[in-house]
């Protein structure tokens, strides 16, 4: 198992300025990781994320912007953070968006559609194929006793249907798709894959929704009767991140307090 401490263990967490990425990156600090926080516009949440993940151990955190919709912006962003770090021992694909407005099924646009799955979809999966090469060659490169780990931040939505959010769902389902294609490609090249799917989660982008859950999880919605934080994300991305599941390529980590339990 790797020593968490070692100066050259380093991780990237996009969408690691607020919310569920904030909660990772504050984890992975603890452990002693060097750290990429990516945001789209970064500006004072980053920057507040950097300071916080310092004073919680990490050696060196560094702020990086890329609009990962944007195909020549996420190669770039890999390529920068691969040339700043020397290497990537942990990557959580972590950024996604909501859509701008909670539609009925039936009023779902073509634009809606594209943003949101050029972000939530798209982007992820060419810029996990760019990271995966990178990976792959400091493998080849370096006598690596320890494999490196691909993780991906989906939602409880890749399998519970939300109709007011279409788009959202589609994009979490296939990206819990994009996850089992890549743990399948790498596990014999020494590079675990792990999908994490969240269920309600006190972030800012639940925030608009936060009197409708409120009502729900006292109703019994949640097994566990409350909401979940991001550092209970944070928590599970640090047990990967140790090691402590190197022999569970693949594996889907459901963090929801038991809501998708099938109860009668």
């Amino acid at each position: 198992m790797m020593n968490p401490n070692h100066p050259e263990k380093t991780a990237v967490v996009t969408g690691g300025s607020r919310g569920i990425g904030r909660g990772i990156v504050l984890q992975l600090a603890k452990l002693g990781f060097k750290i990429v926080i990516h945001s789209r516009t970064g500006g004072e949440p980053a920057q507040q994320t950097k300071r916080d993940a310092l004073l919680a151990g990490s050696p060196e955190v560094l702020c990086m912007e890329a609009d990962l919709a944007d195909h020549d912006q996420y190669n770039s962003f890999v390529q920068r953070t691969f040339d700043h770090l020397g290497s990537c021992h942990v990557w959580v694909n972590n950024a996604g968006i909501a859509p701008q407005v909670r539609a009925d099924l039936l009023e779902t646009t073509p634009e809606s559609w594209d943003h949101v799955l050029n972000t939530n979809l798209k982007g992820p999966f060419f810029l996990t194929q760019s990271v995966a090469k990178f990976m792959l060659n400091q493998r080849l490169h370096n006598d690596f006793s320890t494999p490196d780990h691909i993780i991906f931040v989906t939602s409880i939505s890749s399998t519970v249907a939300s109709i007011q959010r279409g788009e959202y769902c589609v994009s979490k389902a296939g990206l819990s798709m994009v996850a089992q294609l890549f743990a399948a490609r790498l596990a014999s090249q020494g590079v675990i894959v792990t999908e994490i799917r969240p269920g309600i989660i006190a972030t800012d982008m639940t925030a608009s929704v936060k009197d409708k859950y409120d009502s729900l999880i006292a109703q019994g919605l949640v097994p566990q009767a409350r909401w979940g934080t991001p550092e209970d994300v944070g928590k599970v991305v640090t047990a990967i991140a140790r090691g402590d599941l190197n022999f569970s390529t693949g594996a889907v980590i459901t963090v929801d307090g038991g809501l998708t339990i099938a109860r009668l």
